[in-house]
């Protein structure tokens, strides 16, 4: 292979690297609030809606709204949040059961345009022994606002509009979305492009000689 061609094959790579680091990659998620149940120290995505859940007394529940592709990668609320202590100046009631509630409203990066989130919120709900989580929330974090189908769109009118409509974002390779290119395919088409030019301008030089 002579040097000419082979300065074009680095230059050609060069350029395909470059296109593929530019180009970031599509990911679709939801925005939405999640909803989720505490066990001990750690949460666990809910496997049924708060409208249907019936948590006994002394439970954790949570709900995070975010942006996420599925229940997969979720984010959970954030913080630590116990029974003892969301409850602690709240006292048992016979007849009536106490539910701990995490409500974290999330980042302003999940937020929609021109809404920002309030700060995360704690209370304890003192509710029938029959009550949904959705019930124990109504009365800790009003107004709630559902769609014809249910879902649980806006917890304490927020956000003030939408309910689980779809988010297209940008991710960099190795980056999060809306991130750039990392550093090292970057770095990678940098030294591709300065091989090429050292061949390229090394054959001119043999030309001239």
């Amino acid at each position: 292979m002579t040097a000419v061609r082979r300065a074009a094959l680095l230059l050609l790579a060069a350029l395909t690297l470059c296109a593929t680091a530019a180009g970031p990659a599509a990911a679709t998620g939801y925005r939405y609030w999640s909803f989720w149940e505490r066990a001990g120290a750690h949460w666990t995505y809910a496997t049924q809606g708060p409208s249907t859940a019936q948590p006994a007394d002394g439970s954790v529940e949570g709900f995070r709204f975010a942006v996420s592709e599925d229940s997969a990668d979720a984010s959970q609320p954030r913080g630590t949040a116990d029974f003892g202590t969301i409850c602690a100046d709240t006292p048992a009631v016979a007849g009536r059961k106490r539910v701990g509630l995490v409500v974290d409203f999330g980042t302003t990066g999940d937020a929609p345009s021109g809404e920002r989130p309030p700060a995360r919120r704690t209370a304890c709900a003192v509710v029938s022994e029959d009550a949904t989580t959705a019930e124990a929330l109504a009365t800790v974090a009003k107004p709630l606002r559902y769609d014809t189908n249910a879902l649980l769109c806006a917890i304490g009118g927020y956000p003030s509009r939408g309910c689980g409509e779809k988010v297209t974002a940008t991710a960099g390779a190795g980056g999060t979305p809306g991130s750039g290119p990392s550093l090292g395919p970057a770095a990678g088409v940098g030294v591709v492009v300065l091989l090429a030019a050292g061949a390229f301008w090394q054959t001119r030089r043999r030309r001239n000689a």
